[in-house]
């Protein structure tokens, strides 16, 4: 794997970690949490940016949406109770599918 390719899972992963943080800041309103959206935010986009200098701007955004959608979904469903029923869970692998497709496509 690439380095453009670390930094683009490194930036999904941070975008998981700002958007589980937006939900913990309660609308910016809580001082901490939402420090660390924001500090979590910049980061995933300058990471992104970076891995953009090299991979197809279409691939790179659709993978990084698609492991902050992942990501998300799951512990959505791990820490708040989300939902995770079956046609969630079917979704949520023709998501991955289509991430690896996309991966093996560039």
């Amino acid at each position: 794997m690439t380095t453009a390719w670390i930094l683009l899972v490194v930036a999904g992963l941070l975008e998981v970690a700002w958007a589980l943080g937006l939900k913990a800041s309660q609308g910016f309103t809580r001082l901490w949490p939402s420090l660390f959206t924001l500090v979590t935010m910049l980061a995933s986009f300058y990471l992104l940016a970076q891995a953009m200098k090299v991979l197809p701007v279409g691939t790179a955004y659709a993978i990084w949406v698609g492991i902050g959608a992942l990501g998300t979904v799951v512990l959505g469903m791990l820490i708040y109770g989300d939902s995770a029923s079956p046609l969630r869970l079917v979704s949520l692998v023709l998501v991955l599918a289509g991430l690896v497709g996309l991966k093996l496509a560039s």
